[in-house]
């Protein structure tokens, strides 16, 4: 059980000043020290809401935005390395994956954290800029784990509907914050629709929002598309903070390797929150990766094409969905989303969890080839027999 006392003064002080209670203290230590096992908003809790866990060997796993591929030959052969000196703490393995990260960005180290994927992150930058008095301003449908982290530690949480084009609508999310925001929470592109908000919108968020208050971008998926990424924000002094994580298309969801990219003031408090070493076969594996710019660039490709066809698939059957540049998208079943979900998972094909805002509303990840052949099939099947 969490306790105030395993918080810094400098912490308590500073979540006291914000305005939090004791009891709502309590709620950031665990979120903080044990984000992972809380049941509301970890990419764990929400893979069980898209029916994960024990799955049949042959099962089409398309429920969780991975990529089909896993770590490259190069990566798994610096993880199998630096495994042999598992014995050791090995910190400089964390410290050369930043090196090589701040590199490839034309940023200095200090720029960077590095955190077991993203969704530690995302709670950190939660807790330090959200509160009884910092509003977390959030699009629906959207990836739901800030908005439970700030709802769990006692944060106001204002939701506001995409546009019709799947984009964030920044200039709503800012007027409904009425001036009072901590943190507006942008993913790009979108989870679950897949869809880019353009940068010229959040530059003028940026230039427009309230003093104090932060803009984070979670580019989980920013290696799927064209749209501009978000470090030359942080490059020119804003109040941005990035998100980025090896879980997607460097297939690495199950090793765990993932930054916050910010000004080092404002990445100060959220890394108060840190506690523990990284796992070097994680930092051995990203560090590889890292180097390997053309076997991302095909893996882009091969998304692309095959998110191509699955659109043209829904095209020819007369079903609308979300224009994704992603790794996945929404796709208007017409009949309630959770009949689907049953339905195709008695045919051995398991996708995403509902969104209640889009009752019909079905997410799609994009898996193999042949897993999306398998799912065309079961898709076609449960929606005609439900009419």
């Amino acid at each position: 059980m969490a306790d105030t006392t395993s918080l810094s003064n400098v912490l308590v002080d500073d979540l006291a000043r914000r305005g939090f209670t004791r009891r709502q203290m309590l709620r950031v230590a665990a979120l903080a020290g044990a984000g992972a096992a809380l049941p509301f908003g970890s990419e764990r809790a929400l893979a069980q809401l898209s029916n994960a866990g024990e799955l049949p060997a042959d099962a089409v796993k398309i429920n969780a935005n991975e990529f089909p591929e896993g770590p490259s030959a190069r990566a798994l052969a610096a993880l199998a390395d630096v495994a042999k000196r598992g014995n050791r703490y090995q910190y400089p393995e964390t410290d050369a994956l930043v090196a090589a990260a701040a590199k490839l960005e034309g940023l200095k180290p200090e720029h960077f954290s590095v955190y077991p994927g993203s969704s530690l992150a995302l709670h950190h930058a939660v807790i330090a800029f959200t509160g009884p008095k910092q509003a977390l301003v959030t699009a629906e449908p959207g990836y739901e784990a800030a908005a439970r982290a700030a709802e769990f530690v006692g944060a106001k949480v204002i939701r506001v509907p995409l546009r019709r084009d799947g984009a964030h609508d920044l200039p709503a999310m800012l007027a409904a914050a009425k001036g009072q925001p901590g943190l507006f929470y942008v993913c790009n592109p979108n989870n679950p629709t897949g869809t880019v908000t353009p940068r010229p919108a959040i530059e003028s968020l940026i230039g427009a929002k309230p003093a104090g208050s932060v803009v984070l971008l979670d580019e989980a998926y920013i290696h799927f598309c064209d749209e501009p990424p978000g470090v030359d924000l942080v490059r020119g002094g804003k109040d941005v903070v990035v998100l980025r994580t090896f879980s997607k298309i460097f297939g690495m969801a199950g090793l765990r390797a993932g930054f916050a990219i910010a000004r080092p003031e404002l990445l100060a408090r959220m890394t108060g929150w840190n506690t523990g070493a990284l796992p070097v076969t994680a930092m051995a594996a990203a560090r590889a990766m890292l180097g390997e710019p053309e076997l991302i660039a095909a893996r882009k490709a091969g998304n692309a094409a095959r998110r191509a066809d699955l659109m043209k698939f829904f095209d020819s059957h007369g079903y609308a969905y979300t224009p994704s540049v992603s790794n996945k998208l929404m796709v208007d079943a017409r009949i309630p989303t959770q009949q689907v979900i049953d339905g195709l998972k008695k045919q051995n094909v398991y996708v995403g969890r509902p969104w209640p805002v889009w009752p019909t509303h079905l997410r799609v990840s994009l898996g193999s080839a042949a897993e999306l052949d398998a799912f065309k099939r079961a898709f076609l099947e449960v929606v005609s027999g439900a009419g």
